[in-house]
């Protein structure tokens, strides 16, 4: 927002901050557990990340849905905010959390590791959103009530010598929050568009059942693809388009695929190879192999 006062800037980096203590938290009880980091677990807080700002913005938006009640304390506030996005974000991170767990039954360390740290840095990320961010949007609330500025937390005047100053100071310093103007904060253009647009196209008859064979052949189409699943993996994808590991393989595919695996015999014990008949034994064991 443009306003000095209904800016949150300070609400999203707590929002950010909130997905951060939840990487720390989860890395830190793994790591005094004993769980082996491995590589893979750096990619973890971007994932961790990406699910505690849509947890904040859930958070936020069912805030701002509540706030526009006036005549409410700020624990109504607070509580039909828990009661609109508690369930959303419980439902997310439940699912997310199952996923990653389901991931620990894997023969592969790396990748057991890597779930077990994710699955509980969601499980962190959870509990700070709850608690630590919730806290967050109160005393942001607290704030806005005060018409105080939202980098300084200083007051700020409410626009009554806003002609004898200039352009910048006016929207720098000079601000109101929805509570104290006189006019009531206007809804947000996605809500109204989500609201007054694609509401009612998606619900028009025709489109529902449009919808409902898009989803039909989305599903018909997912199975055929999982009955083509082959398991394994491409080495090429591993390597960059212009490495020399790619026609290597394109090579090996071409030239020497029809002559299957190589096969290596290993003796594992000492060998007389001064002994001709020893020597002769080895030989005969080729070429029976072959």
């Amino acid at each position: 927002r443009l306003s000095c006062v209904r800016n949150n800037i300070w609400l999203a980096c707590c929002g950010v901050l909130s997905a951060g203590l939840a990487v720390l938290s989860s890395f830190g009880l793994m790591l005094f557990c004993g769980v082996p980091f491995v590589v893979t677990v750096a990619n973890a807080p971007f994932l961790i990340l990406g699910v505690g700002v849509d947890d904040m913005f859930i958070m936020i938006a069912s805030w701002e849905q509540s706030s526009r009640k006036k005549e409410k304390s700020v624990k109504s506030l607070l509580a039909e905010t828990y009661r609109e996005a508690a369930l959303s974000v419980t439902i997310t991170t439940l699912t997310d959390v199952l996923a990653f767990f389901i991931g620990t039954w894997t023969a592969f360390p790396s990748v057991r590791s890597f779930c077990l740290y994710t699955g509980t840095a969601f499980v962190f990320c959870y509990i700070y959103t709850m608690t630590f961010f919730g806290a967050v949007i109160v005393l942001n609330h607290k704030r806005e009530q005060g018409n105080r500025h939202w980098l300084t937390c200083m007051p700020v005047g409410v626009g009554a010598d806003q002609a004898e100053r200039s352009c910048l100071y006016n929207a720098c310093c000079i601000g109101s929050c929805s509570g104290q103007s006189s006019q009531p904060e206007s809804e947000h253009p996605m809500s109204i568009f989500f609201k007054k647009y694609y509401g009612p196209f998606l619900t028009n008859k025709w489109i529902k059942l449009l919808v409902v064979v898009l989803y039909a052949a989305y599903v018909g189409g997912s199975i055929y693809g999982c009955t083509q699943i082959r398991e394994g993996i491409d080495l090429r994808n591993l390597a960059r388009d212009d490495s020399y590991v790619i026609p290597y393989y394109d090579d090996d595919d071409k030239y020497f695929s029809a002559y299957g695996p190589r096969v290596m015999v290993v003796i594992t014990e000492s060998v007389d190879y001064w002994n001709e008949a020893v020597r002769l034994g080895i030989e005969n064991c080729t070429q029976n192999l072959e």
